[in-house]
């Protein structure tokens, strides 16, 4: 009788391990099909500061000063060498009307390279400008881009030309 007992024990406590095991492994894969894979893709953020500097170039092309301080974020900032800081919409829309003013009529972006996460994306690139068709200055940029109205704007625009100064 005693060796019944140790073999039901025996059995009951392998059965108890065995569903047990069944029942982790069951519970593991259920997790896995609940991770949620993040929604931020890098490649389709370039993709969009992309679009949003053609828009820029267009808009600087029909002299829309307005239309560029809107890709520009409502606490936005402009560095340029050699002067103060250009803060806010109507700061930055009086600024490229005086460029517009003065002759500016185009301007070249090029995106170099692009890396962030969904909250901010940095963009190195490089610029040409023109006045006409001669190129008055070229150097390059870095632009902080962060999510506004679920599109990415300029944050900090911070550019310093190639030119040696005159």
């Amino acid at each position: 009788m005693k060796k019944s007992i140790k073999i039901l024990t025996l059995v009951a406590v392998t059965l108890i391990f065995i569903f047990s095991s069944i029942n982790c492994t069951k519970k593991a894969k259920e997790l896995d099909k609940t991770i949620v894979e993040p929604t931020f893709n890098l490649a389709i953020a370039k993709a969009e500061i992309e679009a949003a500097n053609k828009e820029f170039m267009s808009l600087l092309a029909a002299a829309d000063s307005i239309g560029i301080s809107n890709l520009y974020t409502k606490d936005a900032k402009i560095m340029m060498s050699g002067m103060p800081s250009i803060v806010g919409n109507e700061a930055i829309k009086a600024t490229f009307s005086g460029m517009m003013k003065s002759g500016i009529s185009k301007i070249n972006l090029t995106t170099i390279e692009v890396w962030g996460s969904e909250d901010f994306i940095t963009e190195e690139g490089t610029y040409s400008l023109f006045a006409g068709d001669t190129e008055v200055d070229q150097g390059k940029y870095v632009v902080i881009w962060k999510k506004e109205e679920a599109t990415w704007k300029l944050f900090r625009d911070i550019l310093n030309s190639n030119l040696p100064v005159k």
